[in-house]
Protein backbone atom coordinates (compact mmCIF):
# COMPACT_ATOMS: atom_id res chain seq x y z
CA UNK A 1 0.00 0.00 0.00
CA UNK A 2 1.30 3.54 -0.75
CA UNK A 3 0.06 7.20 -0.39
CA UNK A 4 0.26 9.72 -3.19
CA UNK A 5 -0.45 13.49 -3.07
CA UNK A 6 -1.98 14.94 -6.22
CA UNK A 7 0.02 18.12 -6.03
CA UNK A 8 -0.87 19.51 -9.42
CA UNK A 9 -4.47 20.30 -8.33
CA UNK A 10 -5.54 23.52 -6.58
CA UNK A 11 -4.95 23.42 -2.82
CA UNK A 12 -8.67 23.69 -2.05
CA UNK A 13 -9.50 20.61 -4.07
CA UNK A 14 -6.35 18.65 -3.31
CA UNK A 15 -7.17 15.09 -2.34
CA UNK A 16 -5.22 12.26 -0.86
CA UNK A 17 -5.60 9.19 -3.04
CA UNK A 18 -4.90 5.70 -1.65
CA UNK A 19 -3.43 3.12 -4.00
CA UNK A 20 -3.60 -0.50 -2.95
CA UNK A 21 -1.01 -2.73 -4.62
CA UNK A 22 -2.47 -6.23 -4.60
CA UNK A 23 0.49 -7.82 -6.35
CA UNK A 24 2.05 -10.55 -4.27
CA UNK A 25 5.66 -10.15 -3.40
CA UNK A 26 7.99 -12.76 -4.85
CA UNK A 27 8.61 -15.15 -1.95
CA UNK A 28 11.96 -16.21 -3.44
CA UNK A 29 13.26 -19.76 -3.74
CA UNK A 30 12.32 -22.32 -1.09
CA UNK A 31 14.69 -22.57 1.87
CA UNK A 32 15.28 -24.91 4.79
CA UNK A 33 12.77 -22.78 6.68
CA UNK A 34 10.16 -23.52 3.98
CA UNK A 35 10.68 -27.27 4.33
CA UNK A 36 10.65 -27.01 8.13
CA UNK A 37 7.28 -25.22 8.00
CA UNK A 38 5.78 -27.81 5.64
CA UNK A 39 7.05 -30.81 7.60
CA UNK A 40 6.57 -29.43 11.09
CA UNK A 41 10.21 -30.17 11.89
CA UNK A 42 12.97 -27.92 13.10
CA UNK A 43 15.38 -26.34 10.63
CA UNK A 44 18.35 -28.28 12.05
CA UNK A 45 16.41 -31.56 11.71
CA UNK A 46 15.58 -30.76 8.08
CA UNK A 47 19.23 -29.98 7.39
CA UNK A 48 20.38 -33.26 8.92
CA UNK A 49 17.71 -35.20 7.01
CA UNK A 50 18.87 -33.76 3.68
CA UNK A 51 22.40 -34.87 4.56
CA UNK A 52 21.19 -38.41 5.41
CA UNK A 53 21.91 -37.97 9.11
CA UNK A 54 22.00 -41.54 10.53
CA UNK A 55 20.46 -40.38 13.82
CA UNK A 56 17.15 -39.76 12.01
CA UNK A 57 14.76 -42.48 10.95
CA UNK A 58 14.59 -43.52 7.31
CA UNK A 59 10.96 -42.39 7.21
CA UNK A 60 11.86 -38.87 8.39
CA UNK A 61 14.69 -38.56 5.88
CA UNK A 62 12.44 -39.76 3.07
CA UNK A 63 9.62 -37.36 4.03
CA UNK A 64 11.95 -34.36 4.14
CA UNK A 65 13.55 -35.23 0.80
CA UNK A 66 10.15 -35.71 -0.82
CA UNK A 67 8.96 -32.27 0.35
CA UNK A 68 12.28 -30.72 -0.76
CA UNK A 69 11.85 -32.25 -4.21
CA UNK A 70 8.22 -31.16 -4.50
CA UNK A 71 8.93 -27.51 -3.64
CA UNK A 72 12.05 -27.40 -5.81
CA UNK A 73 14.53 -26.82 -3.01
CA UNK A 74 18.16 -26.34 -4.04
CA UNK A 75 21.01 -25.72 -1.58
CA UNK A 76 22.59 -22.28 -1.81
CA UNK A 77 25.99 -23.10 -3.29
CA UNK A 78 27.62 -19.98 -1.86
CA UNK A 79 26.35 -20.89 1.59
CA UNK A 80 27.48 -24.49 1.24
CA UNK A 81 30.95 -23.37 0.23
CA UNK A 82 31.13 -20.95 3.15
CA UNK A 83 30.19 -23.67 5.62
CA UNK A 84 32.04 -26.66 4.18
CA UNK A 85 34.74 -25.27 1.90
CA UNK A 86 33.26 -27.35 -0.95
CA UNK A 87 31.94 -25.98 -4.24
CA UNK A 88 29.96 -29.09 -5.28
CA UNK A 89 31.40 -28.45 -8.75
CA UNK A 90 33.19 -30.87 -11.05
CA UNK A 91 35.02 -29.16 -13.91
CA UNK A 92 35.82 -30.91 -17.19
CA UNK A 93 38.56 -29.16 -19.13
CA UNK A 94 38.26 -29.78 -22.87
CA UNK A 95 39.31 -28.27 -26.16
CA UNK A 96 36.74 -27.94 -28.94
CA UNK A 97 39.27 -29.41 -31.38
CA UNK A 98 38.68 -32.74 -29.65
CA UNK A 99 35.27 -33.04 -31.29
CA UNK A 100 36.70 -34.18 -34.60
CA UNK A 101 35.91 -37.77 -33.60
CA UNK A 102 32.53 -36.92 -32.03
CA UNK A 103 34.25 -36.97 -28.66
CA UNK A 104 33.12 -33.74 -26.99
CA UNK A 105 29.33 -34.17 -26.82
CA UNK A 106 29.37 -37.87 -25.97
CA UNK A 107 32.04 -37.50 -23.29
CA UNK A 108 30.22 -34.62 -21.58
CA UNK A 109 26.93 -36.55 -21.79
CA UNK A 110 28.55 -39.50 -20.03
CA UNK A 111 29.87 -37.25 -17.26
CA UNK A 112 26.49 -35.56 -16.84
CA UNK A 113 24.67 -38.87 -16.54
CA UNK A 114 27.06 -40.00 -13.80
CA UNK A 115 26.64 -36.75 -11.85
CA UNK A 116 22.83 -36.82 -12.01
CA UNK A 117 21.42 -37.05 -8.51
CA UNK A 118 24.80 -36.68 -6.79
CA UNK A 119 24.56 -33.01 -5.80
CA UNK A 120 27.57 -32.17 -7.98
CA UNK A 121 27.28 -29.62 -10.77
CA UNK A 122 29.22 -29.88 -14.02
CA UNK A 123 31.15 -26.93 -15.45
CA UNK A 124 32.77 -27.26 -18.88
CA UNK A 125 35.94 -25.18 -19.14
CA UNK A 126 37.38 -24.65 -22.63
CA UNK A 127 41.06 -24.08 -23.27
CA UNK A 128 43.51 -23.43 -26.06
CA UNK A 129 45.97 -26.10 -27.12
CA UNK A 130 48.65 -23.39 -26.92
CA UNK A 131 48.40 -23.34 -23.10
CA UNK A 132 46.66 -26.39 -21.58
CA UNK A 133 47.88 -25.37 -18.12
CA UNK A 134 46.01 -22.04 -18.02
CA UNK A 135 42.56 -23.38 -17.00
CA UNK A 136 44.14 -25.82 -14.52
CA UNK A 137 46.00 -23.01 -12.76
CA UNK A 138 42.82 -20.92 -12.67
CA UNK A 139 40.78 -23.73 -11.09
CA UNK A 140 43.41 -24.32 -8.40
CA UNK A 141 44.09 -20.64 -7.65
CA UNK A 142 40.39 -19.74 -7.38
CA UNK A 143 39.27 -22.95 -5.67
CA UNK A 144 36.43 -23.11 -8.18
CA UNK A 145 35.97 -26.91 -8.28
CA UNK A 146 36.13 -29.90 -5.97
CA UNK A 147 37.40 -32.14 -8.75
CA UNK A 148 38.79 -31.91 -12.29
CA UNK A 149 38.51 -34.08 -15.41
CA UNK A 150 40.70 -33.65 -18.47
CA UNK A 151 41.83 -35.58 -21.55
CA UNK A 152 44.62 -35.62 -24.16
CA UNK A 153 47.08 -36.86 -21.58
CA UNK A 154 50.85 -36.81 -22.03
CA UNK A 155 53.29 -39.37 -20.59
CA UNK A 156 54.71 -36.73 -18.23
CA UNK A 157 51.59 -34.58 -17.97
CA UNK A 158 52.19 -31.23 -16.21
CA UNK A 159 48.47 -30.84 -15.43
CA UNK A 160 48.38 -34.09 -13.49
CA UNK A 161 51.57 -33.16 -11.61
CA UNK A 162 50.19 -29.73 -10.72
CA UNK A 163 46.84 -31.03 -9.48
CA UNK A 164 48.52 -33.77 -7.46
CA UNK A 165 50.91 -31.27 -5.87
CA UNK A 166 47.97 -29.09 -4.85
CA UNK A 167 45.92 -32.07 -3.64
CA UNK A 168 43.04 -31.46 -6.04
CA UNK A 169 41.18 -34.71 -6.89
CA UNK A 170 41.17 -35.42 -10.62
CA UNK A 171 40.58 -38.13 -13.20
CA UNK A 172 41.87 -38.32 -16.74
CA UNK A 173 40.68 -39.72 -20.03
CA UNK A 174 43.91 -41.40 -21.00
CA UNK A 175 46.95 -42.63 -19.13
CA UNK A 176 50.19 -40.98 -18.08
CA UNK A 177 53.58 -42.46 -17.13
CA UNK A 178 53.91 -40.47 -13.92
CA UNK A 179 55.48 -42.11 -10.85
CA UNK A 180 52.27 -41.85 -8.81
CA UNK A 181 48.86 -43.43 -9.26
CA UNK A 182 45.89 -41.35 -10.36
CA UNK A 183 42.36 -42.18 -11.56
CA UNK A 184 42.02 -42.73 -15.30
CA UNK A 185 39.92 -44.38 -17.99
CA UNK A 186 41.65 -45.31 -21.21
CA UNK A 187 41.06 -47.21 -24.43
CA UNK A 188 43.70 -49.80 -25.37
CA UNK A 189 45.04 -48.08 -28.47
CA UNK A 190 47.96 -50.50 -28.74
CA UNK A 191 45.46 -53.36 -29.09
CA UNK A 192 43.33 -51.32 -31.52
CA UNK A 193 46.22 -50.67 -33.92
CA UNK A 194 47.44 -54.27 -33.71
CA UNK A 195 43.93 -55.63 -34.32
CA UNK A 196 43.45 -53.25 -37.26
CA UNK A 197 46.61 -54.62 -38.91
CA UNK A 198 45.49 -58.19 -38.26
CA UNK A 199 42.19 -57.44 -40.04
CA UNK A 200 44.03 -55.90 -43.01
CA UNK A 201 46.49 -58.80 -43.20
CA UNK A 202 43.59 -61.27 -43.25
CA UNK A 203 42.20 -59.34 -46.22
CA UNK A 204 45.49 -59.72 -48.09
CA UNK A 205 46.65 -56.14 -47.61
CA UNK A 206 50.40 -55.53 -47.19
CA UNK A 207 51.24 -51.80 -47.52
CA UNK A 208 49.72 -50.02 -44.55
CA UNK A 209 49.57 -46.36 -43.61
CA UNK A 210 48.64 -45.08 -40.14
CA UNK A 211 46.83 -41.78 -39.61
CA UNK A 212 47.10 -41.67 -35.85
CA UNK A 213 46.99 -39.29 -32.89
CA UNK A 214 49.25 -36.22 -32.78
CA UNK A 215 52.76 -36.63 -31.33
CA UNK A 216 53.32 -35.93 -27.66
CA UNK A 217 50.15 -37.61 -26.40
CA UNK A 218 50.23 -40.92 -24.54
CA UNK A 219 47.83 -42.56 -26.93
CA UNK A 220 50.05 -41.57 -29.86
CA UNK A 221 52.75 -43.69 -28.26
CA UNK A 222 50.41 -46.62 -27.59
CA UNK A 223 48.91 -46.52 -31.10
CA UNK A 224 52.32 -46.54 -32.77
CA UNK A 225 53.49 -49.37 -30.54
CA UNK A 226 50.58 -51.52 -31.70
CA UNK A 227 51.13 -50.48 -35.33
CA UNK A 228 54.83 -51.37 -35.28
CA UNK A 229 54.13 -54.67 -33.53
CA UNK A 230 51.49 -55.53 -36.14
CA UNK A 231 53.83 -54.72 -39.02
CA UNK A 232 56.42 -57.10 -37.56
CA UNK A 233 54.07 -59.92 -36.60
CA UNK A 234 52.10 -59.96 -39.86
CA UNK A 235 55.01 -59.18 -42.20
CA UNK A 236 53.51 -55.92 -43.47
CA UNK A 237 55.16 -52.79 -44.84
CA UNK A 238 54.53 -49.42 -43.20
CA UNK A 239 53.86 -46.44 -45.47
CA UNK A 240 54.48 -42.94 -44.03
CA UNK A 241 51.43 -40.67 -43.78
CA UNK A 242 53.49 -37.55 -44.23
CA UNK A 243 52.82 -34.79 -41.71
CA UNK A 244 49.11 -35.50 -41.17
CA UNK A 245 47.53 -36.90 -38.05
CA UNK A 246 43.91 -36.87 -36.83
CA UNK A 247 44.30 -33.27 -35.60
CA UNK A 248 44.93 -32.11 -39.16
CA UNK A 249 42.08 -30.43 -40.99
CA UNK A 250 39.71 -32.51 -43.10
CA UNK A 251 41.10 -30.95 -46.28
CA UNK A 252 44.69 -31.71 -45.24
CA UNK A 253 43.82 -35.37 -44.66
CA UNK A 254 41.91 -35.44 -47.96
CA UNK A 255 44.99 -34.05 -49.75
CA UNK A 256 47.17 -36.67 -48.05
CA UNK A 257 44.83 -39.39 -49.34
CA UNK A 258 45.17 -38.02 -52.86
CA UNK A 259 48.96 -37.94 -52.53
CA UNK A 260 49.10 -41.53 -51.24
CA UNK A 261 46.90 -42.75 -54.10
CA UNK A 262 49.26 -41.10 -56.58
CA UNK A 263 52.31 -43.07 -55.37
CA UNK A 264 53.89 -45.60 -57.70
CA UNK A 265 52.93 -48.26 -55.13
CA UNK A 266 50.04 -46.76 -53.13
CA UNK A 267 49.02 -48.16 -49.75
CA UNK A 268 46.37 -50.85 -49.85
CA UNK A 269 45.46 -50.49 -46.19
CA UNK A 270 44.76 -47.47 -43.96
CA UNK A 271 44.44 -47.43 -40.17
CA UNK A 272 42.81 -44.31 -38.67
CA UNK A 273 42.38 -43.28 -35.04
CA UNK A 274 39.26 -41.23 -35.82
CA UNK A 275 36.30 -41.74 -38.14
CA UNK A 276 36.38 -38.27 -39.72
CA UNK A 277 40.01 -38.84 -40.76
CA UNK A 278 39.17 -42.21 -42.31
CA UNK A 279 36.40 -40.69 -44.45
CA UNK A 280 38.63 -37.80 -45.61
CA UNK A 281 41.46 -40.20 -46.55
CA UNK A 282 39.06 -42.57 -48.32
CA UNK A 283 37.59 -39.75 -50.41
CA UNK A 284 41.09 -38.54 -51.31
CA UNK A 285 42.07 -42.02 -52.52
CA UNK A 286 38.77 -42.32 -54.40
CA UNK A 287 39.38 -39.00 -56.14
CA UNK A 288 42.47 -40.56 -57.71
CA UNK A 289 40.52 -43.52 -59.04
CA UNK A 290 41.04 -46.09 -56.26
CA UNK A 291 38.04 -47.96 -54.89
CA UNK A 292 37.63 -48.86 -51.21
CA UNK A 293 37.09 -52.58 -50.74
CA UNK A 294 38.74 -53.37 -54.06
CA UNK A 295 42.03 -51.46 -54.18
CA UNK A 296 42.38 -50.73 -50.48
CA UNK A 297 40.69 -51.20 -47.12
CA UNK A 298 40.27 -48.79 -44.22
CA UNK A 299 40.01 -49.68 -40.52
CA UNK A 300 39.05 -46.93 -38.08
CA UNK A 301 37.88 -46.29 -34.55
CA UNK A 302 34.38 -44.86 -34.40
CA UNK A 303 32.02 -43.41 -31.81
CA UNK A 304 28.85 -43.27 -33.90
CA UNK A 305 26.95 -45.72 -36.06
CA UNK A 306 26.67 -43.02 -38.75
CA UNK A 307 30.02 -44.19 -40.11
CA UNK A 308 28.27 -47.30 -41.48
CA UNK A 309 25.81 -45.07 -43.38
CA UNK A 310 28.33 -42.51 -44.59
CA UNK A 311 31.02 -44.94 -45.66
CA UNK A 312 29.90 -48.58 -45.50
CA UNK A 313 33.20 -49.77 -47.01
CA UNK A 314 35.07 -48.68 -43.86
CA UNK A 315 35.76 -51.35 -41.25
CA UNK A 316 35.08 -49.81 -37.86
CA UNK A 317 35.98 -50.64 -34.27
CA UNK A 318 33.84 -48.82 -31.67
CA UNK A 319 35.10 -46.67 -28.80
CA UNK A 320 32.40 -45.62 -26.33
CA UNK A 321 33.05 -42.02 -25.27
CA UNK A 322 29.84 -41.84 -23.22
CA UNK A 323 30.96 -44.79 -21.11
CA UNK A 324 34.39 -43.18 -20.75
CA UNK A 325 32.82 -39.95 -19.46
CA UNK A 326 30.65 -41.91 -17.05
CA UNK A 327 33.69 -43.77 -15.73
CA UNK A 328 35.87 -40.71 -15.10
CA UNK A 329 33.00 -38.84 -13.41
CA UNK A 330 32.47 -41.69 -10.96
CA UNK A 331 36.20 -41.86 -10.41
CA UNK A 332 36.61 -38.19 -9.55
CA UNK A 333 33.72 -38.39 -7.06
CA UNK A 334 35.38 -41.43 -5.49
CA UNK A 335 38.71 -39.59 -5.40
CA UNK A 336 37.06 -36.67 -3.59
CA UNK A 337 35.74 -39.21 -1.07
CA UNK A 338 39.29 -40.42 -0.46
CA UNK A 339 39.31 -43.73 -2.35
CA UNK A 340 42.81 -44.99 -3.25
CA UNK A 341 43.57 -43.78 -6.84
CA UNK A 342 45.09 -47.15 -7.76
CA UNK A 343 41.57 -48.60 -7.40
CA UNK A 344 40.14 -46.03 -9.82
CA UNK A 345 41.67 -47.09 -13.14
CA UNK A 346 39.90 -48.77 -16.06
CA UNK A 347 40.90 -49.73 -19.61
CA UNK A 348 38.41 -50.49 -22.38
CA UNK A 349 39.44 -53.04 -24.98
CA UNK A 350 38.48 -52.99 -28.68
CA UNK A 351 35.80 -55.40 -29.80
CA UNK A 352 37.37 -58.26 -31.73
CA UNK A 353 36.93 -58.37 -35.46
CA UNK A 354 35.60 -54.89 -36.26
CA UNK A 355 32.34 -54.26 -38.09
Amino acid sequence: MRLCNVSDQPTSSRKVILFVDNRKKNPGPPTLKTIAYLTGLGISTVSRALKDGPELSAATRARVKLIAQQVGYRPNRAGVRLKTGKTNVITVVLNAQEDGAGFFAKFVYGISSALAGTGYHLVVTPYSLSDPMEPIRYIVETGSADGVIFSRTQPDDPRARYLAEHRIPFATHGRTELPFAHPFHDFDNDAFAFDALRILAERGRSRIVLIGPPPGLTYHKHTHQGYERGLRDFGLTGIPSGSVDIDASTMEIHAAGQAMASMDAPPDGIVCSAAHASIAALVGMRDRGLVAGRDFDVVTKHSTEFIALLAPAIISIPEDFSAAGNDVARMVIAAIAGIDPSELQTIAYPAAGGS
